[in-house]
């Protein structure tokens, strides 16, 4: 049998993190918040991290493209990129999808779905980042590793 150039991913990152703030919105929906966060505060932070999504996962596809790596997620990947925002971050797309997870929550003013945040955020590291690094780290071996000790997963 042969093997696929891929990480093995137990979870989808976009589902990783958009089922529990999908299960948030709805339970806010369906029985209300214990605690209000309703503000005019909380929508512009809220509308203040979706520019910041659009602007960091735009400048990281930017990237991506220029080096012709997989875009999408599970795709083969071609080489460690090193420039731009994965100077900061080894996993900027997943950095911008917790960010717009918050935004949307926030602008949604919904309490459940800002606590779930971080149910997504471990589903993330368990379906998606763990098994990702064990790909990585096989496929590209000291140069991965050496990556992986200057730059720090998140931020």
């Amino acid at each position: 049998m042969a093997s696929v150039d891929s990480p093995a991913f137990r979870i989808l990152p976009p589902v990783a993190l958009g089922a529990p703030l999908a299960a948030g919105l709805v339970l806010t929906a369906a029985v209300g918040d214990p605690i209000s966060i309703e503000s005019s505060l909380n929508r512009s932070i809220g509308g203040v991290l979706a520019v910041v999504f659009v602007l960091w996962n735009g400048w990281t596809l930017w990237v991506m493209a220029r080096n012709r790596t997989a875009i999408l997620p599970g795709g083969a990947t071609a080489l460690i990129v090193q420039s731009g925002p994965f100077r900061l971050s080894r996993n900027p797309l997943y950095v911008g999808l917790v960010v717009l997870d918050i935004a949307v929550a926030l602008l949604a003013q919904s309490f459940w779905a800002l606590v779930f945040v971080p149910i997504g955020v471990l589903a993330l590291w368990w379906g998606a980042i763990r098994p990702e690094e064990r790909y990585l780290s096989g496929k590209f071996g000291p140069e991965y590793e050496e990556y992986r000790a200057r730059v720090r997963r998140w931020l």
